[in-house]
């Protein structure tokens, strides 16, 4: 027909339908934008926004719908699509629920699922709390949708029913189907097996989780979205460890079409564990490019200047990772609180505690806050500055004063109170009271301020403490109705009264008559050396080292000298003595041999040197042993 008539309307409108029939969605545009006289927007909108809504041109495919003529209700469903990928969920909301009331036919389901997708994704990306819509979860995709909306607030463990809801009814639907095998089940309730072991994940129950998501990769699912999704999670729980595994699995979020599946908060997130990734890899460079490609698309964002600030600080450059925190914080004083808590935890590390004091007490959204004032005061104490903690504790308690209005909230009290103790644990009586009567004028039942405030005067004031002292209560008002006796008999008592037996006349005598008598634990005889002599006065030196004995005169040095061999190796100089003239017979000898019977007579009179002193150092000569020469055992 079109050989015959090539502007034939009819002819060219069924063959852009057959292309699309086929999936050819570019050669159908094509047609239609060279055809563009004969096939106008009111003929052919709806294929013409169809095709650049399938390959993605949603932008385009938005101003084709609204540029038409004539709003069908084929190009209303076309247009709840567009909105929802182009995360525009309010629009798409109204859309379909205008679509619901208005339209009665036999898609009337898919287009309540599709109601329940967009109120599930508000849920998830926008934290908006979802409005009851009466739908009735008969189908699987109806519960799957609702799960993500539990997911989104937080109810995880009903959340965790509805998908094994929706994983039953998925089962009983496609178990109709003679056709569909176990392989083709198991790949349709990947997608709910997925939220699953989310969900697990967020529990803490990562195990089951990593478990989870590796069967799922094991069945090759051809949703690429899908994939791209349980990788990331993946390596969101491998962290800095099995970077290796990590490394694989990042892979499964580059693949094509991705970025046509999943939000932009989905993609974000995979991009910032890629630069995190780079980071634990100890790739710099490409942590550098990563974190710069995502804080040029979203400059306000926190996390890439994070990323580049540990890039940084694991480069061992602090100061300029200071430095950039600084700039993005003046730059972006909405988040600049989050920035400077960063920036006091470097100055922390490096050990300049005052300074990080000084970027704390600079967020003035925080000053006020019990967590910031316990850790200003805690640093303080720290570096011994306790007019800075006091000065610390008084702002925030003058901003209580300021901003909330009578009577003071517990916070404030507690403040007050913390900062009395504060004070006289530190010596500032004077202070320390001014606060304790201000809360004591706050509750004047308050028995512990009382107290607190008497133990505080009476070191400043006695006779004002005792003045205070008469508003305590009387002790019989303080007593307590306890059974003395069933509390010691108790099972966890740890002392319990032995009950006193009956006692005879003698026995009563006795127990009169010796009351204070104790007994007496016999004391062990201490063990004596076997040469102790009772006739010697032992050494009272006896304990002390021998270096440290006031008779101690150091060793000798050059005894050997002698004994120094000359000569060939393994020559002796034991001959050397009776060739020497000067060392005859008549001569007495220095020392006695080992083993002579001067030596063996000598011994048996030797006073053991650990009972007596000795008279000078020569008495105190120890016998020299003969070192055994280490030489080569050849050569002899």
């Amino acid at each position: 027909v079109l050989q015959i008539s090539k502007d034939d309307v009819t002819a060219l409108h069924c063959k852009v339908v057959c292309l699309i029939q086929n999936g050819n969605f570019k050669e159908a545009l094509g047609i239609i934008n060279t055809h563009t006289k004969v096939l106008t927007s009111d003929i052919i909108a709806f294929e013409k926004a169809y095709c650049e809504y399938r390959l993605n041109r949603i932008e385009n495919a938005l101003k084709t719908i609204q540029g038409a003529s004539q709003q069908t209700d084929k190009l209303k469903e076309l247009y709840g699509q567009v909105l929802y990928r182009l995360e525009r969920y309010d629009d798409c909301l109204a859309a379909y629920r205008d679509l619901i009331r208005n339209s009665q036919d036999e898609y009337e389901e898919e287009r309540k699922t599709n109601l329940s997708a967009v109120v599930a994704a508000q849920s998830t990306w926008e934290k908006v709390m979802p409005e009851d819509l009466g739908l009735r979860e008969a189908t699987y995709e109806l519960c799957y949708n609702s799960a993500c909306a539990l997911v989104g607030q937080g109810k995880l463990n009903e959340a965790m029913k509805k998908l094994q809801k929706a994983e039953e009814l998925c089962r009983q639907s496609l178990s109709e189907d003679s056709d569909v095998t176990e392989e083709d089940i198991e790949a349709e309730l990947a997608i709910i097996h997925g939220q699953m072991a989310y969900i697990m994940q967020l529990q803490g129950r990562t195990e089951d989780a990593l478990q989870l998501y590796n069967q799922i990769i094991k069945l090759k699912p051809t949703d690429v979205g899908l994939l791209a999704v349980i990788a990331n999670n993946i390596i969101t729980i491998n962290k800095d460890q099995n970077v290796f595994d990590s490394k694989k699995k990042v892979k499964l979020t580059n693949a094509e079409g991705v970025e046509h599946k999943l939000s932009k908060k989905q993609l974000q997130a995979i991009e910032f564990n890629k630069a995190l990734l780079a980071m634990y890899t100890n790739q710099a460079d490409q942590c550098r490019k990563l974190s710069a490609s995502l804080q040029s698309q979203s400059p306000e964002h926190l996390l890439p200047v994070l990323i580049q600030a540990a890039q940084l600080c694991r480069e061992k450059q602090h100061a300029k990772a200071i430095a950039l925190l600084q700039d993005f914080a003046d730059q972006h004083p909405a988040n600049a609180a989050e920035i400077k808590l960063t920036m006091a935890q470097l100055k922390i590390a490096q050990g300049s505690v005052t300074k990080a004091c000084m970027i704390l007490r600079s967020i003035e959204e925080l000053q006020h806050k019990p967590g910031m004032v316990s850790a200003l005061v805690t640093m303080y104490s720290h570096e011994e500055d306790i007019d800075s903690a006091i000065e610390v504790f008084t702002q925030a308690i003058q901003w209580y004063q300021q901003f909330q209005a009578s009577p003071k909230s517990p916070v404030h009290l507690s403040l007050i109170r913390e900062a009395a103790n504060f004070k006289l644990k530190h010596g500032r009586k004077k202070e320390a009271i001014s606060d304790l009567e201000e809360l004591w004028k706050q509750n004047p039942k308050d028995v512990h301020t009382l107290a607190q405030l008497i133990s505080a005067y009476s070191l400043v004031d006695p006779e004002k403490a005792k003045v205070l002292s008469k508003h305590l209560p009387s002790s019989d008002t303080l007593s307590l109705k306890v059974d003395v006796d069933a509390l010691e008999n108790s099972h966890g008592a740890t002392y319990v009264r032995k009950k006193a037996g009956k006692l005879t006349g003698d026995n009563q005598q006795k127990e009169q008559g010796q009351g204070d008598v104790k007994k007496k634990k016999k004391k062990k005889k201490g063990k004596l050396p076997k040469n102790y002599d009772p006739k010697v006065t032992p050494d009272p030196e006896r304990w002390l080292p021998m270096r440290e004995r006031s008779y101690y005169r150091g060793r000798k040095k050059g005894k050997k000298k002698d004994q120094v061999g000359k000569g060939t190796q393994g020559s002796t100089t034991a001959g050397s003595s009776e060739l020497d003239a000067s060392r005859t017979a008549s001569s007495p000898p220095t020392s006695p041999r080992p083993g002579s019977a001067a030596a063996l007579s000598a011994s048996s009179n030797v006073i053991p040197p650990r009972h007596q002193k000795p008279a000078g150092a020569p008495a105190t000569k120890k016998k020299q042993q003969q070192k055994k020469k280490k030489g080569a055992k050849g050569g002899w």
